[in-house]
């Protein structure tokens, strides 16, 4: 009995050092941490050397920033941070924490420079529409409840206190972050990976991506592709370079409903409570944060393509935008666009310029 006693001590030693070895063994490159998350994916992958254990720890560290996210912002949760905002009482200030305030922030800031283009107070259109929490009947809406929600949204109804990092409504919306909320996660997730010491990878979060250092040893660009406009499968139409940079792209052809033979996007004019209705299939803008991006995608999706582009020239934005033909698409990116990726890998994939005598314009500014 006393020798059996003795081995059982050596026996859990043996046992704790093959853990120990297995968390150290180092993983084949690239690796990838994926699973679902918001109603979509989430997929990281990561060059850097890790063994299990390091992969482990990022990989719940990465869990944890998508579940802060989902617990501020999130309308599909009762104890959600946003949900207590949009509850409490018309007038009176709310603490916020400092991502919510900031998405706040961004998003008033890309309102009131599209005009109304992008609106978080959108809410109570968008669940009308049947696209949110409420899960009402896919039916069109009624005139007069159309312009009854319409009436009451507004940048103006939603005020924000930089100093006391505090907002309140002034009137009874419903503030909705699907246009920028997945942006901020995506910047969250890379933020992490930052301050693990992660230097190259690629965070793609339902499609908005986020590139850091490079894809392999040889400093080749991470490679993503801009789908092509299908409503039936995904396939890519432009494959472009990515080098710490984020993309995010808004389309109209994934979540629509059809009624009596006509085709409802889930892309809504807040300027007049409707789905979109131009030629606009798809725009990806770039930029070094990704709730920038997805705020401003949204934003030039509203507008279209002529209004869109006139805005995206005007803030100096990457953007590529896809349009529908009768037979096909064709494809047209910002000045701004070109400077990025080259004047040779434009014209490599076909895409038209907007406005070149704007971009010469802007470059013999810069010059003077």
């Amino acid at each position: 009995m006393i020798r059996h006693l003795l081995l059982m001590p050596m026996l859990l030693l043996l046992l704790a050092l093959a853990g120990c070895s297995e968390r150290d063994r180092p993983l084949d490159s690239p690796v990838r941490l994926e699973g679902a998350i918001f109603g979509s994916f989430y997929q990281v992958t990561i060059v850097d050397p890790l063994t299990r254990g390091e992969a482990s720890a990022l990989e719940e560290g990465i869990l944890a920033e998508l579940e802060a996210v989902d617990a501020s912002m999130s309308l599909y949760r009762d104890d959600s941070e946003l949900m207590a905002f949009n509850q409490a009482p018309t007038g009176k200030w709310q603490p916020l924490s400092d991502a919510l305030y900031e998405v706040l922030a961004i998003g008033r800031t890309v309102a009131e420079e599209s005009g109304g283009a992008f609106d978080m107070t959108i809410g109570g259109l968008v669940n009308l529409w049947s696209f949110g929490a409420e899960a009402r009947p896919k039916e069109i809406p009624a005139d007069a409840e159309l312009a009854r929600r319409l009436a009451q949204i507004g940048t103006d109804a939603l005020e924000l206190d930089a100093q006391q990092r505090e907002a309140r409504r002034t009137r009874e919306v419903t503030v909705d972050l699907g246009g920028i909320a997945k942006g901020h996660a995506t910047d969250r997730v890379a933020a992490f990976l930052d301050a693990e010491g992660v230097e190259h990878y690629l965070v793609n979060l339902g499609g908005d991506l986020l590139a850091n250092g490079y894809r392999d040893g040889e400093k080749e660009p991470w490679r993503i592709g801009i789908e092509a406009p299908l409503e039936d499968r995904q396939e890519a139409q432009y494959m472009l370079p990515l080098h710490d940079v984020s993309v995010a792209t808004s389309g109209d052809y994934r979540n629509y409903f059809e009624e009596e033979g006509r085709r409802y996007s889930h892309t809504l004019d807040p300027r007049n409570g409707r789905p979109i209705t131009h030629r606009l299939a798809s725009v990806s803008v770039f930029h070094p944060s990704n709730a920038w991006a997805d705020a401003w995608a949204t934003a030039l999706t509203v507008l279209g393509e002529e209004a869109g582009m006139a805005l995206a020239r005007e803030h100096r934005l990457s953007a590529l935008m896809i349009l529908r033909q009768e037979e096909g698409w064709t494809s047209r990116v910002t000045p701004a666009f070109v400077e990025q990726f080259g004047k040779a890998r434009v014209e490599e994939l076909g895409l038209e310029v907007a406005d070149s005598d704007a971009s010469r314009q802007h470059e013999q500014q810069d010059q003077e």
